[in-house]
């Protein structure tokens, strides 16, 4: 019989009991055993529904349990790192939704209670380990678009409830919390490197006070990005990748579905009208199994998370100089991460 990782879950948001609890439920490595809420009846009814047999009413109390090795944390962006934290302190692994804090300064937070703790913490960047994403850093590797040399992106969607955590600025809501850091994240891996500076205009409502659109230019040493993201326009995501020979083009780069194959264009740039396009077609596949049971093995095997907190520390130094130029109306360079 396989060895499983058993997971306990902080919260109830919709991520967690809508995705990623039923799909770590399908993992070869992944039990779901435990799930808390401040709410106990919110716990008792999510426990109820999904088939998880223990329910607890405070996240004190799922951490104290002896029996959850890893901690999935779903909770609003800026209890991210202080319930992960708690977490690895009580010698869980921590698997933590993106973004992984509030700001670089408070990423390294958590960097140093991992290393404090010697417990395994990632954060869900789910997208890192889909087949579609493996396939277009290999085409890059292998030298089919050529050296990187520009990378766009665009990523929106419609949310105009004030009451959403997404629109609440105390939870650290926004477009660039929420959506942009997949763009961010998707830039640098394309380059593979880290941008120098950024500059960024960022559209503030009068209301919820969080970006509801923000563009960005980051300046790479080979390249340059350019990305919009909002939470105010209609629903689109895509991803281009343009070489010194050819293109990529992720069409649904991130909310894939998992029932329904994801598509790569490998266009070499011969005809304008789509002559020289090749269609890369990956079977449908279900990318939070994947990331669950991938962060499991790391546990079971004493290996490096899919995205180790080195990189998520980066990222965020990226989104605070993309605040910052938002702010100063100036080009902005991303702190050092020992900084």
């Amino acid at each position: 019989m396989t060895k499983k990782v058993r997971w306990g879950v902080l919260g109830v948001a919709g991520i967690a009991v809508k995705k990623v609890i039923p799909a770590m439920q399908l993992g070869r490595w992944s039990e779901v055993t435990a799930i808390a809420s401040r709410d106990a009846s919110k716990a008792a009814r999510a426990a109820r529904e999904l088939g998880i047999p223990k329910a607890y009413g405070s996240y004190e109390e799922l951490l104290a349990d002896p029996s959850v090795d890893a901690v999935y944390n779903p909770l609003p962006n800026h209890l991210h790192v202080e319930w992960s934290v708690r977490a690895a302190e009580a010698g869980k692994h921590v698997l933590c939704e993106k973004p992984l804090g509030v700001s670089a300064a408070e990423a390294q937070e958590l960097l140093a209670a991992r290393d404090r703790t010697g417990v395994k913490v990632g954060e869900a960047f789910m997208v890192r380990t889909h087949p579609q994403w493996l396939a277009v850093l290999d085409l890059i590797a292998s030298g089919r678009v050529g050296s990187v040399r520009s990378v766009a992106g665009y990523f929106s969607y419609n949310n105009t409830d004030p009451g959403n955590i997404r629109n609440i600025a105390e939870y650290a809501g926004g477009a660039l919390m929420d959506i942009g850091c997949y763009l961010v994240y998707f830039s640098r891996l394309a380059f593979g490197a880290e941008p120098v500076r950024a500059v960024a205009l960022a559209e503030m409502h009068p209301q919820t006070r969080t970006d509801v659109l923000t563009s960005a230019i980051l300046e790479f040493p080979t390249g340059h990005t350019v990305f919009t993201c909002s939470t105010r326009v209609a629903p689109y995501q895509r991803v281009q990748i343009v070489g010194t020979r050819g293109r990529i083009e992720v069409v649904v780069p991130v909310n894939t579905a998992p029932d329904r194959p994801t598509r790569v264009l490998l266009d070499d740039g011969s005809d304008p009208y789509g002559g020289g396009v090749e269609v890369l077609e990956f079977e449908p596949c279900d990318q939070y199994t994947i990331q669950d049971d991938l962060f499991s093995r790391c546990v079971l095997e004493d290996t490096e998370p899919p995205v180790p907190l080195e990189e998520s520390v980066k990222n965020m130094a990226v989104i605070d100089a993309i605040f910052r130029s938002a702010k100063s109306g100036g080009w902005e360079s991303p702190a050092s991460p020992a900084a």
